[in-house]
């Protein structure tokens, strides 16, 4: 027997209000700004995201659109994906700032003078330290299990606005770019 709680709409009103609540108490942190954030991509010569799970499958998300607007964008870790290098930009997600592969590709990134912008749940994170900007998103993180941020499932009001995020990347950049949608269509895969 279903109850009012166990309804796709009821779980859908909940996402909603949660992600309603945690757009507004999106911050960037460190002095960083999102214009800053918009900026930094927008000036990279290259784009590499970068994410373990849920929130890499988000970034390649992401990753797809900035293509569409014709920016040289890659994967890391792809077979495809070549070295970074100076003027590039790493664009992490990491909920808890810790994500080992992550921080370690971040360290790469900046050694060899590439710029970082992170998304995370935590300020003092290794992610945190080595980012040059940093966007903080308030959700619960992954082994969160208090119901505070959250009433779902472990990180997935993270991942979700790490989507969302992605999407607000790319229409503040198509908008600063100023091309129709007509521009962008034959950019989309044709080897469907």
């Amino acid at each position: 027997m279903s109850t009012d709680d166990d309804t796709l709409s009821s779980a859908l009103r909940l996402l909603a209000n949660e992600l309603a609540q945690l757009i507004e108490r999106v911050a960037c942190a460190g002095g960083a700004s999102d214009v800053g954030i918009v900026t930094a991509v927008h000036n990279a010569n290259r784009i590499f995201v970068l994410g373990a799970g849920r929130s890499g499958l988000a970034l390649r998300m992401t990753a797809m659109r900035l293509m569409h607007l014709g920016m040289t964008v890659h994967v890391a870790g792809e077979t495809t994906a070549p070295a970074i290098a100076e003027g590039d930009l790493l664009l992490t997600a990491s909920g808890s700032g810790t994500t080992a592969g992550v921080v370690r590709a971040a360290t790469t990134a900046k050694s060899v003078g590439a710029d970082v912008v992170a998304m995370s749940t935590a300020s003092e994170s290794p992610l945190a330290e080595i980012a040059d900007h940093l966007l903080l998103i308030p959700a619960a993180a992954k082994l969160d299990r208090s119901n505070e941020a959250s009433a779902q499932y472990a990180g997935s009001l993270f991942e979700q606005a790490v989507v969302l995020v992605g999407d607000a990347l790319f229409h503040a950049l198509w908008q600063r770019d100023g091309s129709s949608a007509d521009d962008l269509w034959p950019r989309h895969a044709n080897l469907e």
